[in-house]
Protein backbone atom coordinates (compact mmCIF):
# COMPACT_ATOMS: atom_id res chain seq x y z
CA UNK A 1 0.00 0.00 0.00
CA UNK A 2 1.51 3.42 -0.70
CA UNK A 3 1.56 6.07 1.44
CA UNK A 4 -0.69 9.13 1.47
CA UNK A 5 2.21 11.46 0.28
CA UNK A 6 2.43 9.29 -2.71
CA UNK A 7 0.46 7.90 -5.75
CA UNK A 8 1.10 5.84 -8.50
CA UNK A 9 1.47 8.28 -10.82
CA UNK A 10 4.46 9.74 -8.69
CA UNK A 11 6.14 5.87 -8.74
CA UNK A 12 5.97 5.91 -12.24
CA UNK A 13 7.42 9.07 -12.82
CA UNK A 14 10.30 7.91 -10.38
CA UNK A 15 10.84 5.23 -12.65
CA UNK A 16 10.66 7.11 -16.00
CA UNK A 17 13.44 9.20 -14.51
CA UNK A 18 15.52 7.18 -13.50
CA UNK A 19 15.16 5.16 -16.57
CA UNK A 20 15.65 7.75 -18.93
CA UNK A 21 18.99 8.43 -16.93
CA UNK A 22 20.22 4.90 -17.15
CA UNK A 23 18.68 3.67 -20.29
CA UNK A 24 18.33 7.10 -22.56
CA UNK A 25 17.95 5.30 -26.32
CA UNK A 26 19.10 1.90 -25.40
CA UNK A 27 20.73 -0.84 -23.63
CA UNK A 28 23.58 -0.71 -26.29
CA UNK A 29 25.22 -3.97 -24.32
CA UNK A 30 22.20 -5.99 -24.26
CA UNK A 31 21.02 -5.20 -27.72
CA UNK A 32 24.33 -5.97 -28.95
CA UNK A 33 24.99 -9.73 -27.20
CA UNK A 34 21.57 -11.13 -26.53
CA UNK A 35 18.63 -12.19 -29.07
CA UNK A 36 15.78 -10.66 -29.40
CA UNK A 37 13.06 -12.88 -28.19
CA UNK A 38 15.77 -15.12 -25.59
CA UNK A 39 13.90 -15.85 -22.18
CA UNK A 40 15.20 -15.70 -19.07
CA UNK A 41 14.59 -16.70 -15.45
CA UNK A 42 15.97 -14.81 -12.91
CA UNK A 43 16.07 -14.76 -8.75
CA UNK A 44 16.35 -11.84 -6.43
CA UNK A 45 18.99 -13.40 -3.83
CA UNK A 46 19.31 -11.29 -0.09
CA UNK A 47 23.51 -11.73 0.52
CA UNK A 48 22.84 -9.79 4.20
CA UNK A 49 19.90 -9.98 6.67
CA UNK A 50 17.49 -6.70 6.92
CA UNK A 51 14.23 -5.67 6.34
CA UNK A 52 12.90 -5.41 2.65
CA UNK A 53 11.79 -2.09 1.05
CA UNK A 54 10.99 -1.36 -2.63
CA UNK A 55 9.20 -4.27 -3.78
CA UNK A 56 6.50 -2.54 -5.53
CA UNK A 57 8.68 -0.47 -7.16
CA UNK A 58 11.77 -2.99 -8.18
CA UNK A 59 8.50 -5.34 -9.63
CA UNK A 60 7.28 -2.24 -11.78
CA UNK A 61 10.73 -1.27 -13.20
CA UNK A 62 11.54 -4.77 -14.69
CA UNK A 63 7.49 -5.18 -16.25
CA UNK A 64 8.02 -1.56 -17.63
CA UNK A 65 10.69 -3.42 -19.65
CA UNK A 66 9.26 -6.65 -19.97
CA UNK A 67 5.50 -6.51 -19.79
CA UNK A 68 5.12 -10.17 -20.01
CA UNK A 69 7.36 -10.68 -17.04
CA UNK A 70 6.03 -13.50 -14.07
CA UNK A 71 6.46 -12.49 -10.59
CA UNK A 72 6.94 -14.88 -7.79
CA UNK A 73 7.58 -12.82 -4.31
CA UNK A 74 8.91 -14.89 -1.09
CA UNK A 75 8.54 -11.75 0.85
CA UNK A 76 6.75 -8.36 0.99
CA UNK A 77 7.61 -4.87 1.87
CA UNK A 78 8.78 -4.89 5.86
CA UNK A 79 9.30 -8.41 5.96
CA UNK A 80 12.80 -9.31 7.02
CA UNK A 81 14.74 -11.32 5.18
CA UNK A 82 17.76 -13.39 5.60
CA UNK A 83 21.40 -14.27 4.21
CA UNK A 84 20.96 -16.46 0.91
CA UNK A 85 17.14 -16.07 0.98
CA UNK A 86 15.34 -16.02 -2.55
CA UNK A 87 13.78 -13.20 -2.24
CA UNK A 88 12.14 -12.89 -5.89
CA UNK A 89 12.13 -15.33 -8.75
CA UNK A 90 10.82 -13.78 -12.09
CA UNK A 91 10.41 -15.45 -15.82
CA UNK A 92 10.48 -12.16 -18.52
CA UNK A 93 12.54 -11.41 -21.75
CA UNK A 94 16.17 -12.01 -21.24
CA UNK A 95 16.29 -8.22 -22.70
CA UNK A 96 13.86 -6.68 -20.43
CA UNK A 97 15.34 -8.41 -17.60
CA UNK A 98 19.04 -7.34 -17.80
CA UNK A 99 18.25 -3.86 -19.03
CA UNK A 100 16.27 -3.23 -15.93
CA UNK A 101 18.43 -5.25 -13.25
CA UNK A 102 20.73 -2.13 -12.26
CA UNK A 103 17.47 0.35 -12.33
CA UNK A 104 15.39 -2.11 -10.20
CA UNK A 105 18.02 -2.83 -7.68
CA UNK A 106 19.27 0.78 -6.99
CA UNK A 107 15.60 1.45 -6.04
CA UNK A 108 15.06 -2.08 -3.98
CA UNK A 109 18.82 -1.68 -2.00
CA UNK A 110 18.27 1.77 -0.95
CA UNK A 111 14.96 1.82 0.49
CA UNK A 112 15.99 -1.78 2.11
CA UNK A 113 18.83 -0.21 3.37
CA UNK A 114 16.55 2.98 5.14
CA UNK A 115 14.03 0.19 6.07
CA UNK A 116 16.58 -1.72 7.64
CA UNK A 117 18.16 1.01 9.42
CA UNK A 118 14.82 2.38 10.33
CA UNK A 119 13.73 -1.18 12.12
CA UNK A 120 16.78 -1.78 14.04
CA UNK A 121 16.37 1.66 15.43
CA UNK A 122 12.42 1.31 16.62
CA UNK A 123 13.99 -1.89 18.15
CA UNK A 124 16.27 0.34 19.97
CA UNK A 125 13.82 2.67 21.37
CA UNK A 126 11.24 -0.49 23.11
CA UNK A 127 9.86 -0.32 25.55
CA UNK A 128 9.80 3.42 25.90
CA UNK A 129 7.23 5.25 23.81
CA UNK A 130 9.63 7.61 21.58
CA UNK A 131 8.46 7.24 18.10
CA UNK A 132 11.58 7.32 15.50
CA UNK A 133 11.28 10.26 12.87
CA UNK A 134 13.01 10.84 9.64
CA UNK A 135 14.22 14.19 8.05
CA UNK A 136 14.59 16.18 4.84
CA UNK A 137 18.10 14.90 5.31
CA UNK A 138 17.28 12.78 2.17
CA UNK A 139 18.70 12.32 -1.71
CA UNK A 140 17.56 14.79 -4.22
CA UNK A 141 14.15 13.59 -6.00
CA UNK A 142 13.77 10.90 -4.33
CA UNK A 143 12.81 12.22 -0.67
CA UNK A 144 9.26 10.65 -0.52
CA UNK A 145 10.53 6.93 -1.73
CA UNK A 146 13.01 7.55 1.25
CA UNK A 147 10.54 8.51 3.43
CA UNK A 148 8.02 5.57 2.38
CA UNK A 149 10.96 3.42 3.41
CA UNK A 150 11.57 4.94 7.10
CA UNK A 151 7.49 4.39 7.22
CA UNK A 152 8.00 0.78 5.78
CA UNK A 153 10.85 0.21 8.56
CA UNK A 154 8.80 1.09 11.03
CA UNK A 155 9.87 4.63 11.86
CA UNK A 156 7.12 7.81 11.21
CA UNK A 157 7.52 10.64 8.96
CA UNK A 158 8.35 14.22 10.28
CA UNK A 159 7.51 16.89 7.90
CA UNK A 160 7.79 16.06 3.86
CA UNK A 161 9.14 19.50 3.22
CA UNK A 162 9.27 23.29 3.69
CA UNK A 163 5.44 23.53 2.65
CA UNK A 164 3.95 21.10 5.10
CA UNK A 165 5.18 22.54 8.87
CA UNK A 166 6.70 25.47 10.30
CA UNK A 167 9.60 24.56 12.33
CA UNK A 168 11.48 27.41 13.64
CA UNK A 169 14.99 26.55 13.67
CA UNK A 170 18.59 28.39 15.13
CA UNK A 171 18.82 30.16 11.53
CA UNK A 172 15.49 31.24 11.74
CA UNK A 173 15.74 32.70 14.83
CA UNK A 174 18.75 34.89 14.50
CA UNK A 175 17.26 35.91 11.34
CA UNK A 176 14.09 37.03 13.17
CA UNK A 177 15.17 38.98 16.29
CA UNK A 178 14.84 36.21 18.34
CA UNK A 179 12.58 33.34 19.64
CA UNK A 180 9.87 35.79 20.79
CA UNK A 181 9.45 37.92 17.50
CA UNK A 182 9.97 34.24 15.34
CA UNK A 183 6.78 32.55 17.08
CA UNK A 184 5.06 35.71 17.39
CA UNK A 185 5.92 36.28 13.61
CA UNK A 186 5.03 32.58 12.73
CA UNK A 187 1.35 32.84 14.47
CA UNK A 188 0.66 35.89 12.86
CA UNK A 189 1.45 34.33 9.51
CA UNK A 190 -1.00 31.23 10.06
CA UNK A 191 -3.88 33.06 11.49
CA UNK A 192 -6.81 32.29 9.84
CA UNK A 193 -5.40 31.04 6.82
CA UNK A 194 -3.52 27.73 7.42
CA UNK A 195 -3.78 24.87 9.99
CA UNK A 196 0.10 24.23 10.19
CA UNK A 197 1.45 23.27 13.45
CA UNK A 198 4.15 25.20 15.22
CA UNK A 199 7.61 23.45 16.05
CA UNK A 200 10.93 25.40 17.68
CA UNK A 201 14.30 24.68 18.18
CA UNK A 202 16.21 25.38 21.13
CA UNK A 203 19.89 24.46 22.27
CA UNK A 204 19.65 25.30 25.94
CA UNK A 205 17.78 25.51 29.27
CA UNK A 206 17.41 28.80 28.55
CA UNK A 207 16.28 28.88 25.16
CA UNK A 208 13.53 26.54 26.57
CA UNK A 209 12.30 28.81 28.82
CA UNK A 210 11.76 31.18 26.39
CA UNK A 211 9.36 29.28 24.23
CA UNK A 212 7.53 28.17 27.59
CA UNK A 213 7.04 31.82 28.33
CA UNK A 214 6.28 33.20 24.87
CA UNK A 215 4.08 29.88 24.07
CA UNK A 216 2.40 29.01 20.84
CA UNK A 217 3.77 26.15 19.57
CA UNK A 218 2.89 22.58 19.20
CA UNK A 219 6.53 20.88 19.89
CA UNK A 220 9.87 21.75 20.90
CA UNK A 221 12.59 19.80 19.30
CA UNK A 222 15.79 19.45 21.86
CA UNK A 223 18.58 19.86 19.91
CA UNK A 224 21.99 18.45 20.46
CA UNK A 225 21.33 18.14 24.19
CA UNK A 226 22.96 14.03 24.42
CA UNK A 227 27.12 13.99 24.61
CA UNK A 228 29.64 11.12 24.23
CA UNK A 229 30.81 10.41 27.76
CA UNK A 230 34.00 8.57 29.11
CA UNK A 231 31.25 6.08 30.28
CA UNK A 232 28.70 6.06 27.31
CA UNK A 233 26.25 8.41 26.32
CA UNK A 234 24.85 11.69 28.94
CA UNK A 235 21.39 12.94 28.19
CA UNK A 236 21.35 14.39 31.75
CA UNK A 237 20.95 17.34 29.82
CA UNK A 238 18.32 16.28 27.75
CA UNK A 239 16.03 15.01 30.49
CA UNK A 240 15.98 17.62 32.51
CA UNK A 241 14.69 19.57 29.54
CA UNK A 242 11.96 17.07 29.39
CA UNK A 243 11.34 17.32 32.31
CA UNK A 244 11.07 21.16 32.47
CA UNK A 245 8.56 20.88 29.51
CA UNK A 246 6.33 18.64 31.84
CA UNK A 247 4.11 17.23 29.28
CA UNK A 248 2.93 20.83 28.55
CA UNK A 249 4.43 20.65 25.11
CA UNK A 250 5.39 17.54 22.60
CA UNK A 251 9.48 17.36 22.67
CA UNK A 252 11.73 15.65 20.29
CA UNK A 253 15.18 14.96 20.21
CA UNK A 254 17.83 15.46 17.80
CA UNK A 255 21.67 15.48 17.43
CA UNK A 256 23.99 12.81 18.27
CA UNK A 257 20.99 9.96 17.61
CA UNK A 258 22.75 7.18 17.16
CA UNK A 259 22.03 2.90 17.43
CA UNK A 260 24.12 2.97 20.47
CA UNK A 261 22.60 6.54 22.09
CA UNK A 262 19.11 6.26 20.92
CA UNK A 263 18.22 3.85 23.82
CA UNK A 264 19.76 6.46 26.52
CA UNK A 265 17.72 9.53 24.50
CA UNK A 266 14.39 7.27 24.84
CA UNK A 267 14.72 6.65 28.56
CA UNK A 268 14.37 10.96 28.91
CA UNK A 269 10.82 10.00 28.49
CA UNK A 270 11.07 12.56 24.69
CA UNK A 271 7.74 11.80 22.74
CA UNK A 272 10.02 11.99 19.18
CA UNK A 273 13.96 11.44 18.20
CA UNK A 274 14.30 12.19 14.16
CA UNK A 275 17.62 11.27 12.90
CA UNK A 276 18.99 11.94 9.38
CA UNK A 277 21.15 9.34 9.81
CA UNK A 278 18.33 6.80 8.53
CA UNK A 279 18.46 8.74 4.83
CA UNK A 280 21.76 11.11 4.42
CA UNK A 281 24.21 7.87 5.23
CA UNK A 282 22.42 5.22 4.25
CA UNK A 283 24.15 1.76 3.66
CA UNK A 284 22.00 -0.48 1.06
CA UNK A 285 20.94 -3.78 1.93
CA UNK A 286 23.00 -6.07 -0.24
CA UNK A 287 21.16 -8.40 -2.71
CA UNK A 288 21.97 -10.18 -5.94
CA UNK A 289 20.34 -10.73 -9.15
CA UNK A 290 21.10 -13.95 -10.89
CA UNK A 291 19.87 -14.33 -14.11
CA UNK A 292 19.78 -18.19 -16.29
CA UNK A 293 18.84 -17.67 -19.87
CA UNK A 294 16.23 -20.12 -21.51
Amino acid sequence: MLPPYLDEADVDAFITRALEEDVADGDVTTLATIPEGRRARATLIAKEGGVLAGALVAERVFARLAPEAVFRWNAVDGDTVGLGDRVLELEASARGVLTAERTALNFLQRMSGIATATRRMVEAVHPHRAQVLDTRKTAPGLRRLDKWAVAIGGGANHRIGLFDMILIKENHIAAAGGIESAIEAAREWISGKSSLSIEIEVRTLDELREVLRVGGAEVVLLDNMVRRAATGWDASLLAEAVDFVGGRYKTEASGNVTLESIPVIAATGVDYISSGALTHSVQALDVSLIVELD
